[in-house]
């Protein structure tokens, strides 16, 4: 559920003497692309040579470091899993586009003219910008592209030509996936999907020679810049045990328990699996039936908790809830055998069984947040089944239960992958957190992958302290088991909303769930998409109130109403087409979270004092946030 969104631009606080030398030096003017001075002046030092020497030395001797932290697994032979397997599928799936071009000469031809005639009309513009004429450019960069934000891409008239010739050529590869026919849904998908990455590392922004930021300050600082960019390279790759490990923001500005996940409360129960945290209440009188959050166990559940700020749980206290939340072990090869069976009974059931015993009621609302919201949709499907009615109400955060429509992590859950992932956790018990980020990571490349590679290592800046991006490097493991059973049910053979699952022997049929559903959905969700959360609302059997935030999957929850930077769509159930839902919607400005706890306080009024962690029925074992949530991946 990685989805973070990134800060505007990183910036560095490192200080350097080639570079505080340069800047006081005189600037000198730029060309601009029609052959005039330009408005701005660039203050563009030339090299001191020393310091150039001294500076690609580190630049050298930095870079084989990268290099020995690169091959040390291969020497301990222990390889870079999955990244055969990964370049062997797109270079088949690219091929398979080709050849359906290929059958038609003549629609290749033509094709193949486009782009050059794209290419013709670029250099043309540029000619006649030479020549001191005003054209406008023969294709523009997206407003929301980062990457082209430097005044260079437009007024220099070489890198205005690169960018155009790099914008026509990546759609143009974009337009011949869609345009290619007799080509099945999923082969499409992946392809798209491939090229997106082909173009996105292909950007002439990601290269020393063909960025004009990077060249000036290249100059600016007699290379030191390139010096630090290695020795962070070399020091990520390390971290990530020979692969690169991007670092997306300082971490040595947040520490989890001090300035992060520090609502105050207790670790109330510990099982091999969990530790449960009930929260200290903040009011005189609470709602009489607590709350049990179940958040996603490849990430850790201080999403909800970053700071006071941005604190879901700490505002949930504050509306007098009794707040329960369970907080995932970090697994390693211990727990290889821990199946979706073991986290429904481990984490959900003894969790309720705890609460019913420190609150005394017995039955709850529940939250579950991306596939903890899976999980939590299978245990209703259980419980159903047997009879068990200890959730009285569920709210489901970006959570999908048909995965028809499941977006472009479904280019990681085919047959082939899928097997290729179960090997690998055959031999270690565990999937790494580290192939799981990555994964999220490549859904947005141009926000969370490249513009770090530019930053980090060609300016040799360091990202900015950014809570979410540290949360999101915090990556946890997934056994082997648990993984497998979610991968095959769900991604490649959705069971789950076919009603073909099965655990323990009983059928997961979501249709027999029958209690309240709260289905949060978010417009620009790219991990469990809008249309995806809808078309799984059909599934349950019982009322369902379907709401739409804005942004993505993790600023459309984390939206506090003191500081809300989306809105929200209420219509009622999902009926009809999403098209239909959101066309009747009404928009609200700011966060839904008081809309979702008057749903909550709606379905059940009734006040008790305030309780205790514990409530003196159990012992509190250590103070939140515990200890599972600091094991680090």
């Amino acid at each position: 559920m990685n989805d973070p969104t990134p800060p505007p631009a990183p910036t560095s606080r490192r200080t350097d003497q080639a570079a505080s030398a340069a800047k006081s030096d005189s600037g000198r003017k730029t060309t601009s692309a029609d052959g005039s001075q330009a408005a701005h002046e660039q203050a563009v030092a030339s090299p001191d040579l020393e310091a150039l020497t001294r500076n690609m030395a580190r630049f050298y001797e930095e870079a084989g470091k990268a290099t020995a932290a690169y091959l040390k697994p291969l020497e301990e032979r222990r390889g870079h899993v999955g990244a055969a397997d990964e370049m062997s599928d797109m270079v088949k799936t690219l091929v398979q586009v080709t050849e359906k071009w290929l059958v038609d000469p003549q629609k290749a031809v033509e094709a193949q003219s486009r782009l050059g005639l794209s290419f013709m009309d670029i250099w043309a513009n540029s000619l006649r910008r030479m020549q001191g004429e005003e054209v406008a450019p023969a294709i523009t960069a997206d407003p929301k592209d980062g990457r082209f934000k430097d005044e260079d891409w437009s007024t220099n008239a070489y890198f205005d030509m690169l960018k155009q010739a790099y914008l026509a050529t990546s759609r143009w590869a974009e337009d011949m996936v869609d345009e290619a026919d007799d080509i099945d849904d999923e082969t499409r998908q992946k392809a798209r999907f491939y090229v997106k990455q082909l173009a996105g590392a292909l950007s002439p922004s990601n290269f020393l020679t063909t960025n004009p930021e990077v060249i000036r300050e290249t100059f600016n600082e007699s290379g030191a810049n390139l010096a630090r960019g290695m020795k962070m390279l070399a020091e990520d790759i390390e971290a990530g045990h020979g692969e690169l490990k991007i670092r997306q923001t300082d971490a040595s500005k947040f520490k989890v328990g001090e300035n992060m996940a520090n609502t105050p409360g207790k670790v109330v129960f510990r099982n091999d699996l969990i530790e449960l945290i009930q929260y200290t209440p903040t009011t005189e009188k609470v709602l009489a039936r607590p709350l049990l959050i179940v958040p996603p166990w490849i990430n850790k559940y201080y999403i909800l908790d970053l700071n006071p700020d941005k604190s879901f749980i700490r505002w949930a206290v504050a509306q007098g809830l009794t707040v329960f939340c369970i907080s995932w072990v970090n697994p390693d090869e211990r727990h290889r055998d821990k199946g979706f069976a073991d986290y429904m009974r481990e984490g959900i059931f003894a969790a309720l069984e705890q609460v019913e015993t420190i609150t005394g009621e017995r039955q709850v609302s529940a939250i579950g947040y991306c596939v903890g919201g899976t999980l939590l949709s299978v245990a209703l499907a259980y419980m159903a089944a047997k009879g068990d009615d200890r959730i009285a109400s569920a709210t489901l955060f970006t959570t999908q239960v048909d995965f028809t429509h499941a977006g472009d992590l479904k280019i990681f859950a085919n047959e082939e992958q899928i097997r290729a992932v179960e090997e690998n956790m055959e031999a270690r018990g565990y999937l790494d957190g580290g192939r799981m980020a990555a994964a999220f990571n490549m859904l947005r490349p141009n926000d969370l992958i490249w513009p770090y590679i530019v930053n980090n290592y060609l300016k040799g800046k360091d990202p900015f302290a950014f809570d979410l991006l540290y949360w999101n490097s915090d990556s946890t493991r997934m056994p082997a088991a648990n993984h497998s059973y979610y991968l095959r049910n769900c991604y490649l053979e959705n069971n789950l909303s076919q009603g073909r699952a099965e655990l323990e022997g009983v059928r997961l049929d979501l249709s027999k769930v029958t209690i309240p559903i709260y289905n949060l959905a978010t417009r620009e969700d790219h991990i469990a998409p809008a249309r995806s959360v809808f078309v799984g609302s059909a599934c349950f059997g019982g009322p369902v109130e379907y709401v739409l935030a804005g942004s993505g999957h993790i600023a459309g929850v984390v939206n506090p109403p003191a500081k809300p930077k989306y809105q929200h769509w209420t219509n009622g159930p999902p009926v009809g087409t999403l098209e239909d839902w959101i066309a009747g919607a009404t928009e609200h400005p700011g966060t839904w979270w008081p809309h979702w706890f008057e749903w909550v306080r709606e379905k059940d009024p009734r006040e008790v004092p305030a309780r205790e962690p514990g409530g003196g029925k159990v012992e509190p074992i250590c103070d939140a946030p515990g200890t599972y949530v600091l094991m680090r991946a």
